[in-house]
């Protein structure tokens, strides 16, 4: 089990310049073995937006890319969480608020597998009415 993004300091020695892995607590259980190859050469915390608000989280990872610097962060959830998709959306907005110049991956467990998932397609995420447009484009075809 690894220590939880809220409960570790911003400024853990670990942290600095540090490729970091955020993911859903729940993969802990549910996919232990993708956890373990993704967290190699990583820093992983864990993150359970079921039970930690939004709000929280995104001023923590905020407060991180300001203070430890990180060099990468990679994402973990499973895909199709109406709670989980929020932690993608949490670091992309952490690095356009602090203008971090930061590589981030964001990827998704869907039936025991693992997709590699772009920004593009978290911030199209966030604007319904641009998913509607493309699932209309879609039908016409």
């Amino acid at each position: 089990m690894s220590p939880r993004l809220l409960s570790t300091s911003v400024n853990a020695g670990k942290l600095r310049d540090a490729r970091i892995l955020l993911y859903s607590r729940c993969i802990e259980e549910e996919h232990p073995e993708i956890l373990r190859e993704l967290r190699d050469g990583r820093v992983a915390l864990s993150v359970c937006l079921t039970e930690e608000h939004i709000n929280d989280v995104g001023f923590k990872l905020s407060t991180i890319l300001m203070m430890a610097r990180p060099r990468e962060i990679s994402v973990l959830t499973m895909d199709g969480s109406p709670h989980c998709i929020q932690l993608h959306f949490a670091i992309q907005q952490s690095r356009r608020l602090t203008g971090a110049e930061i590589e981030i991956h964001h990827y998704v467990i869907e039936k025991g597998k693992v997709y590699e998932v772009d920004g593009a397609t978290i911030r199209t995420a966030r604007h319904l009415s641009e998913v509607q447009k493309l699932r209309s484009l879609t039908k016409t075809l």
